[in-house]
């Protein structure tokens, strides 16, 4: 099996004007001063329009390129940070790319990765599942995620340990983490998601059969393979593979043409927990869409509804990143500009995380995403130079 591990990658342990006054004016002095304020009302509309989120854009085929200086961000301060990386100070990062308000001002590839290599995704896969789904909901295939995950498997007559509790379980559950199910990812090493990924079995019967501790919507404990379930789900209700799915509903529409999937049983299903490889340009298109509020050019590829929904914070702070708390939504995770989750969707940032240091961060107050991807065990490396530096490069 390839090097598939599909954890989050963090211990329990760590988890957790000037005012212008003056009355008297000569005739010479009131023109010069309503030709400076004009210049100064002409100044802050140019700097807002630039810090507008240029909603006509969409990077289909390929991004467009600007300097940072031109987009607000300090030319020093982020090729300081390349610099670091590149010189091993920030050790275990295989890219690191920026885009502002439409443009890609910062990409750089790290030991031996280039730009058209795909790289694993690992738990941003699980991001990627909550679009599917989404769209799913959008096309009436699922009727409401209050809907029991049971009902979407007939073909499973017998589920073992099936008692009320798991016939409780709903599509909310598993999207929110908290599926009930008696589950724990750490220590990866003989966990039921270790289990899974070497079983050569059904995925999808091997999750329904699995033992519950509590009933579901009790409390957080993340859950790959409640994951693998929603792939289960988009697969049965859409009558097509999942992989198919996502191609046809969201990487078409944004121009990704190559992606690779892990596959298991049954029949070759995709692992929405961690299995899907990509470029890092096109991991900043799904930021880019989730930044235009599901929106792609003329068509909404995910409702706005369901982003939004998707992004409130059902459950807060279960972890922490860089010892900072987030909250989580629906498969997204909520870090915060000031690294305190849950002070208003103008101040989150909307998060994908993944093991081995694989991030999309989606930053709305700024227009920006950010993307990092790495082969590193300390897996938070990037938030803390998203804080540190990148968000310090804001002019």
């Amino acid at each position: 099996m390839p090097n598939l591990r599909i954890e989050l990658g963090v211990s329990r342990s760590a988890a957790r004007g000037t005012k212008m006054r003056g009355r008297r004016f000569s005739h010479i002095r009131r023109v010069s001063l309503i030709f400076i304020a004009s210049a100064v009302v002409g100044w802050c509309a140019a700097a807002g329009a630039r810090a507008q989120a240029p909603v006509d854009y969409f990077p289909t085929d390929n991004w467009r390129t600007s300097s940072p200086e031109e987009q607000g961000l300090n030319r020093k301060k982020l090729k300081k940070l390349v610099k670091r990386i590149r010189r091993n100070g920030i050790s275990g990062i295989d890219s690191l790319l920026i885009v502002r308000n439409g443009y890609l001002v910062s990409e750089s590839y790290f030991n031996g990765w280039g730009a058209d290599d795909l790289h694993t995704l690992q738990s941003d896969t699980k991001s990627v599942t909550s679009l599917l789904v989404g769209i799913a909901h959008q096309q009436g295939l699922i009727q409401s995620i209050d809907q029991k995950v049971v009902s979407f498997f007939p073909e499973y007559e017998r589920i073992k340990r099936l008692d009320d509790r798991k016939a409780a379980m709903s599509l909310r559950d598993l999207l929110t983490m908290r599926t009930g199910f008696n589950w724990s990812e750490d220590p990866y090493e003989g966990s039921p998601l270790f289990e899974l990924n070497n079983c050569r079995c059904d995925w999808l019967k091997f999750t329904l059969d699995w033992g519950m501790r509590e009933p579901p919507g009790t409390r957080f404990e993340y859950n790959s393979g409640g994951v693998i379930l929603l792939g289960g789900v988009v697969r049965n209700v859409s009558g097509m593979p999942t992989d198919t799915f996502a191609q046809r509903f969201l990487f078409d529409p944004l121009g990704i043409t190559r992606a690779r999937w892990f596959y298991g049983e049954p029949d070759n299903l995709p692992h929405m927990g961690g299995g899907l490889n990509l470029r890092p340009l096109d991991m900043a298109k799904i930021g880019y869409l989730v930044l235009r509020q599901g929106r792609w050019e003329n068509q909404q590829v995910v409702s706005e509804d369901w982003i939004a929904e998707s992004l409130q914070h059902s459950v807060r702070f279960p972890r922490t990143f860089a010892g900072r708390p987030v909250d989580y939504g629906y498969l997204w995770w909520l870090l915060h500009l000031e690294g305190r989750a849950g002070d208003g969707p103008d101040a989150d940032i909307y998060t994908a995380a993944g093991a081995q240091g694989q991030w999309i961060f989606v930053i709305p107050k700024y227009d920006m995403v950010v993307v990092s991807t790495g082969s590193t065990q300390q897996f938070d490396k990037a938030v803390d130079f998203l804080y540190s530096d990148i968000l310090r490069a804001i002019e």
